[in-house]
């Protein structure tokens, strides 16, 4: 890769200022002084440095955030926070996006990549990808429910539903539940338990696929996947 396309993707500058920045002299490569901008380096093999800290370049980054109440699931948007607006700076030169999206009222697990053969696999309506969410619901939640659930419900456009798999934690006037779905309607969620008379008041991810969202994270935090779960993601077959 050309050393001044490699200092532009990572947010150093136009190439312009690229060129400036390297004809000062600030720019090494293995020790050495580099200010042609043609010149080529091997990202995988050779140590680039400015100013004498090394520069880290990778083609995909990979981060799982736990998504708070409030903020939009997108790239951008002119009046309202996003998820990448909660990415710090160094992050957001790699132009991630949120891999499908959550409610803006709902929280948990959300998976931000620019890596899209992949988004593309998790979010294919083909592949059925699992998504488990866990949710407060206003009213006790029954084994009526759980069988309606598996055989999929009706939603108020006439949508009928793949079968969820529908779990009790705790019933009562207010029952905590998880369930699992393998798609991603609007308001799925939600809208099932309006089909069965309920009402969801509070809802989280906590899975996708094989990925487990990390409850050490604190909401509005995120890290970088390690390697085990980007490979995870990457070899993961429905079953």
């Amino acid at each position: 890769m050309r050393i001044d396309k490699m200092l532009a993707n990572l947010g150093y500058g136009s190439r312009k200022e690229v060129k400036q920045l390297l004809k000062s002299g600030a720019v090494k490569v293995d020790d050495v002084v580099v200010k042609d901008p043609k010149q080529h380096v091997d990202t995988n093999k050779q140590s680039v440095t400015l100013n004498g800290e090394v520069i880290e370049y990778k083609e995909f980054i990979y981060l799982m955030m736990n998504k708070p109440q409030g903020v939009l699931s997108a790239t951008e948007d002119s009046a309202q926070e996003t998820v990448i607006d909660l990415l710090e700076l160094e992050d957001q030169v790699y132009e991630p996006f949120p891999v499908g999206r959550l409610d803006k009222d709902t929280e948990g697990l959300l998976l931000i990549t620019n890596d899209g053969q992949l988004a593309h696999r998790l979010l294919s309506p083909k592949k059925h990808v699992p998504k488990t969410y866990f949710a407060v619901i206003d009213r006790e939640v029954t084994d009526e429910d759980v069988k309606a659930f598996a055989e999929g419900v009706t939603l108020d456009d006439g949508y009928e539903t793949k079968p969820g798999e529908l779990k009790i934690l705790k019933s009562g006037i207010r029952s905590d539940i998880e369930l699992t779905i393998t798609e991603g309607k609007f308001h799925q969620v939600k809208r099932m338990f309006e089909a069965v008379g309920k009402k969801v008041v509070y809802l989280k991810r906590i899975s996708m696929g094989p990925l487990l969202l990390d409850e050490t994270l604190e909401l509005g935090e995120y890290r970088e996947l390690m390697d085990d779960e980007i490979e995870m993601l990457r070899n993961y077959q429905v079953k």
